[in-house]
């Protein structure tokens, strides 16, 4: 498959899978007006159109396991279902909680601009911003989000969803800095920045 095809093909995945989530968390809220499905659905959202208006990587993992990881992380929060279950805790503690992880989200997004892709590649090195302290700003919004989604939606289904797939994106992560450690403006970068998704954590 010629690159152009395999960049149209993870377009339309992600825009399906875009779109299976829409249909599922505008049901819920025009259902019981919980916010906190709205607020990962806006994440996500920002997923298709940095998709759509990123650059070209200048290198690309191509391997069956990035492959693998990609498409877990990426599948996996559409496949978060609403449920009608009462909360673990009030709605606006979800809410707050899942604010913070989308704010991290999309000033890591808008810090990285063109930069962004999905599988691991390297389209440019970004230092500034939230990844002056971690590598990975985005996925660290990611887990927060996910997690005051499964506080809101407690369910044996969306917790091993949610288990598996931000797995998966700490797993890719590592293969993404694994692609960038070629570079020498990032090899400088790890050097100032230690810290991966959480500082003093991990």
């Amino acid at each position: 498959m010629s690159e152009h095809l395999r960049d149209l093909f993870a377009r339309a995945c992600i825009g399906i899978l875009f779109t299976l989530l829409s249909l599922n968390l505008l049901a819920q809220f025009m259902q019981t007006g919980r916010v906190t499905g709205l607020l990962l659905l806006a994440g996500e959202a920002l997923v298709v159109i940095m998709t759509i208006v990123r650059r070209r990587a200048r290198l690309v993992d191509r391997s069956v396991a990035a492959a693998v990881m990609t498409t877990l992380s990426l599948a996996g929060p559409p496949m978060m279902r609403a449920v009608d279950i009462a909360p673990l805790v009030p709605d606006a503690l979800t809410v707050i909680v899942s604010a913070l992880g989308l704010s991290l989200v999309v000033v890591g997004k808008m810090t990285l601009g063109r930069s962004f892709g999905v599988a691991p590649a390297n389209r440019g090195v970004v230092v500034r911003g939230p990844y002056s302290f971690v590598r990975h700003p985005i996925y660290t919004g990611y887990l927060i989000t996910h997690l005051g989604f499964l506080v809101a939606n407690p369910s044996t289904w969306n917790a091993a969803v949610i288990v598996i797939a931000d797995a998966a994106l700490v797993v890719r992560a590592l293969m993404e800095e694994r692609v960038l450690s070629h570079d020498a403006e990032y090899q400088g970068y790890c050097r100032r920045v230690g810290w991966h998704l959480m500082p003093g954590v991990f």
